[in-house]
């Protein structure tokens, strides 16, 4: 009996160890959403929204391509828009692949609106742009042509042209904000 007792109860010591081992709580891990709720309750905006991309040949519906046409002038063959409701960005081509003049109008926070400008047509390093009345943003010239972006309250024009003349780009804004009633 004493040579049983010698084999099984360290055995059942083992087996009783394992077993309580078994059946401890984990730890509770944190949850992997902590750091991703601290993200996403943040109040400072993240910036401006992604530059929009043609998706569909159609109409600018607040722009005509005969006025594009007079003044940027090119004529206007093709119009694409990107899929932003419910004023696309509007893509006007010189021939079947290059865009001639792009106009996004984007509405939204004031800050995200001058962020979008700002991207556009860097207020620090353009000159500055004020037409129409009210509205404040910048116009340059780049290697490509020529940027007119604007903003005011939470509304943003931002209009890019092949062509090198930053005149054309705002007349074109100054006609969109109209168009628009913004």
């Amino acid at each position: 009996m004493n040579r049983v007792l010698h084999t099984t109860l360290p055995s059942l010591l083992v087996i009783g160890a394992l077993t309580a081992c078994g059946t401890a709580e984990p730890a509770a891990a944190p949850p992997a959403t902590t750091s991703a709720a601290a993200t996403t309750t943040t109040t400072t905006p993240a910036g401006p929204p992604p530059v929009p991309e043609p998706t569909a040949d159609g109409q600018c519906p607040y722009l005509a391509s005969s006025f594009v046409q007079e003044a940027n002038g090119q004529l206007a063959p093709r119009v694409r828009l990107s899929a932003d409701r419910p004023n696309p960005a509007c893509f006007f081509y010189a021939n079947a692949k290059d865009v001639q003049l792009s106009v996004w109008v984007f509405q939204g926070d004031p800050e995200t609106a001058k962020a979008v400008v700002d991207r556009a047509a860097p207020v620090a390093s353009s000159n500055p742009a004020t037409a129409p009345d009210g509205w404040t943003g910048g116009a340059v010239t780049t290697d490509t042509g020529a940027v007119y972006a604007v903003s005011k309250d939470g509304a943003a024009v931002v209009v890019t042209s092949n062509q090198k003349q930053t005149i054309k780009t705002r007349r074109i804004a100054e006609t969109v904000v109209g168009n628009l009633g913004l």
